[in-house]
């Protein structure tokens, strides 16, 4: 196999992890999978150079799925999966990072942000009658997915609670 189809065939996995479905990680192993070890497949033994992209790929796609759930814009789409699935990715993406040996404290920060902002604007839409609330979690799961990105309780807006659901 030629250095450019080495190159083509790693650039079209990288492509098919960073689009994949709902578990990045799954995409990932997949196209390791086929890329190593299968036996349709073109049996590379891949560097850590070739493995990286395929990595970030994955990290990529977790961010994207996290933040779409986390932005109060999407809420009455059909690709919105709510606040419980975005704090599901987030402990899956943590642990992923935390297993590649990757930072994450950056994208924790824009996570935190964007949850912030999804609380303010679902709570003032909320009173005001605007809407019902759209938060499909409880309380308590809220709270422990916003002190896991690094928020502190005290800066959460007032009466947060009201938007979760009951007993979930």
């Amino acid at each position: 196999m030629s250095n450019s189809e080495r190159d083509a065939l790693l650039e079209e996995e990288v492509l098919l992890v960073r689009h994949s479905g709902e578990i990045p990680e799954v995409a990932l192993h997949s196209s390791l999978y086929y890329l190593c070890e299968d036996e349709d497949g073109p049996r590379l033994h891949l560097s850590l150079a070739e493995v990286k992209p395929l990595h970030e790929a994955a990290l990529a796609r977790y961010q994207e799925i996290i933040l779409r759930d986390l932005d109060v814009v999407n809420r009455d789409l059909s690709l919105f999966r709510g606040i419980r699935r975005a704090n599901h990715n987030w402990y899956r993406f943590v642990r992923f990072s935390e297993k590649i040996s990757c930072p994450y404290e950056q994208f924790q920060l824009t996570a935190a942000e964007t949850l912030l902002a999804y609380l303010r604007l679902e709570l003032d839409e909320v009173n005001s009658g605007k809407r019902s609330p759209s938060i499909n979690c409880s309380a308590e799961a809220l709270l422990t997915f916003a002190i896991a990105m690094g928020l502190d309780p005290s800066n959460l807006p007032d009466n947060w609670a009201c938007l979760c659901e009951k007993g979930s």
